[in-house]
């Protein structure tokens, strides 16, 4: 049919209208290093992240505990699990690398190749990475109420996905698949990359509807990636320390604690009677104050604990996160608590997790008393 048979019918000609407004307004405004930020980020976070000198210290050796020295380990952790009556875990970057995502400071580190001037090589993207079994074993001893709570430093979105449930969860340094509205508060969960790092616009507007039926709130959408002098969400950070100082046993899972106040925070645990628990291949600064360091790959760590807690670790059964085209995205929010890849939830109710916030969290600077 031509075009001139379309502009007759009136419906057609104001689709047309809108979608020939929307690729002037939106489309061709895009800076075509934008685009290519974009695409670096979906396999490379830390390119996107303003230029920092102090990283921390990169590329420290591993130290791997012998078979029988890890399997006693393991032994040992499983004991003050069973023991504790409030147990909160913290992860790292550490426990995505078997995901194909590459950690900052290890050996292959992003930033330990960065200081010998070689670029990182990276096996997924964002939105293909699928949890680990150290992620769905978290998952489980949440369901059966072993784990309180859950602290992650990781912006991979893999804990989400994983299914665990949102309001046990604290992610300090964002979400690469979560944007929030700049006006009422409320966060969206996506099946794709916002597209944006350091708290900025994200192209997108929130449509949670007024009171009495009235318009959308239409606030600014911006993303919820830190950037190097940003600081720490106050919900999530007062969710964390809460926890923290709740708990009888910290587990620190793949991180090296260097960040802080992230990597101070399992220390309010063990000043408030509780115990320590650091696995991780390289030496960490807290090493002095835990009792029981455990240096193991972080999966065969957890599915040891499992098999003595005999606990079995749930089947990864959702297809990976594919990245939708921005004009095909519809902002039609739902309650899933998290759980992106339940069975009962439709695939088209998928794009967007809801949660209501009375207001923004103010974003104000906190340092921690731990040292």
């Amino acid at each position: 049919m031509e075009f001139r048979h379309y502009t007759r019918n009136p419906v057609w000609l104001r689709l047309f209208l809108w979608c020939h407004t929307f690729y002037e307004r939106f489309v061709t405004t895009l800076d075509p290093i934008v685009l290519q930020e974009i695409a670096v980020m979906s396999v490379n976070y830390a390119a996107g992240l303003s230029p920092y000198s102090d990283k921390g210290r990169c590329g420290l050796p591993e130290i791997f505990d012998s078979p029988e020295e890890l399997q006693q380990k393991v032994v040992d952790l499983a004991d003050m699990v069973r023991k504790a009556s409030n147990i909160v875990v913290h992860t790292g970057a550490g426990i995505s690398t078997s995901c194909g995502i590459p950690d900052f400071r290890g050996p292959n580190g992003v930033w330990t190749l960065e200081e010998k001037g070689l670029n990182p090589k990276f096996d997924t993207t964002f939105e293909t990475a699928h949890p680990s079994a150290t992620h769905l074993a978290l998952l489980q001893l949440q369901r059966v109420g072993i784990l309180k709570f859950l602290i992650s430093q990781n912006v991979d979105g893999l804990h989400v996905r994983s299914g665990f449930p949102r309001d046990h969860l604290a992610e300090l340094h964002g979400n690469m698949f979560v944007e929030e509205c700049t006006k009422c508060g409320k966060q969206y969960v996506r099946d794709y990359v916002v597209g944006t790092m350091g708290l900025k616009p994200t192209g997108r507007l929130c449509n949670v509807a007024k009171v009495r039926g009235l318009r959308a709130c239409r606030g600014k959408l911006i993303d919820t990636i830190l950037d190097w002098e940003d600081s720490l969400p106050d919900k999530d950070l007062n969710l964390a320390d809460e926890a923290c100082r709740k708990a009888d046993l910290a587990i620190t899972l793949g991180t090296s604690l260097q960040i802080k106040p992230s990597g101070n925070l399992p220390l309010l645990t063990k000043r408030k009677g509780g115990k320590l628990v650091i696995v991780n291949l390289q030496p960490t600064k807290h090493d002095r104050y835990a009792d029981l360091c455990i240096h193991g790959y972080v999966d065969e760590v957890m599915i040891q604990l499992m098999q003595h807690l005999d606990l079995e670790i749930p089947v990864w059964t959702g297809s990976p996160t594919k990245l939708e085209p921005q004009s095909q995205v519809i902002d039609h929010p739902i309650d899933c608590n998290g759980d992106l890849n339940a069975t009962h939830i439709k695939k088209e109710e998928m794009d967007s997790c809801l949660e209501h916030k009375p207001h923004l969290p103010k974003r104000a600077k906190v340092e921690m008393t731990c040292t």
